[in-house]
């Protein structure tokens, strides 16, 4: 089965793009940043729970190794098709390996020292906004997705999405202009409850610190909303891995 139909098989399509969530006009680093975030919800040490996360992973190595080859995306992007006789996809690989070099771990410096620079930074309004877009003003799924984000920021984040709206920059979208405020207590109440989770297996594990206190409310984020984590820790390390030199690839193959 070549790769084409692998992705139609696993992902429910059959567009090397749309796997990604991505586009044909994404630059390089945009279907990077898109392959990491994707590989990283399948990846078998954080999905344990999907018997197809090591095939799908595997998958996206191989799709990410043809769109990362100029001369491969090329022919795909002109004629929907995919060179399974390539070096690109033919050689033997271990994507495990070939995954770790594109992407090293970040450590939970990097992540509090990230935090300082990322609150109140413009790109954090750009990624908000983003995100405003994206989930059509719906604020649960804002929160779980923001990064460096706490219940304690709401209120900062929403008046920043209705400046954006105020000043006609996005669509005032009923979701967030006419949300209801059980909705809102709602959204307090399971934060507040996550948070006491944390900090009473906190105790338990006689954790006291800063990072101490990070790592655990990131193992707590983990266990009650996995998917959302892991776009969360995928945008970080995105951020902060290292640009590798040119990927590993063989000679050209048949067209």
């Amino acid at each position: 089965m070549g790769l084409l139909e692998r992705c139609l098989e696993l992902f429910n399509t059959s567009s090397l793009y749309e796997v990604l969530g991505s586009d044909k006009q994404a630059s390089e680093a945009e279907i990077r940043r898109s392959y990491y975030k994707v590989s990283l919800q399948v990846h078998p040490d954080r999905a344990p729970e999907d018997p197809q996360a090591t095939e799908k992973f595997q998958v996206l190595g191989k799709l990410y190794a043809v769109l990362s080859d100029k001369e491969q995306r090329a022919v795909y992007d002109e004629q929907g098709l995919v060179d399974e006789e390539s070096d690109v996809l033919s050689q033997d690989r271990c994507w495990e390996d070939y995954w770790r070099v594109l992407f090293p771990k970040i450590t939970v410096n990097d992540i509090l020292e990230f935090e300082k620079k990322y609150k109140g930074s413009d790109e954090e309004r750009q990624d908000l906004i983003k995100l405003y877009v994206q989930h059509e003003g719906e604020m649960n799924a804002i929160m779980a997705s923001a990064l460096c984000c706490s219940q304690e920021d709401e209120p900062r984040l929403c008046s920043i999405i209705q400046a954006a709206i105020e000043k006609e920059e996005v669509t005032a979208f009923p979701a967030f202009t006419q949300e209801s405020v059980k909705k809102k207590r709602a959204r307090r109440k399971r934060a507040d409850r996550e948070r006491e989770e944390a900090e009473e297996a906190q105790k338990e594990l006689g954790l006291g610190d800063e990072e101490d206190s990070l790592v655990m409310m990131l193992k707590q984020k983990q266990k009650s909303r996995e998917q959302n984590f892991n776009s969360f820790l995928s945008d970080l390390e995105t951020k902060y891995s290292k640009k590798s030199g040119k990927s590993p690839r063989g000679g050209r193959g048949k067209k």
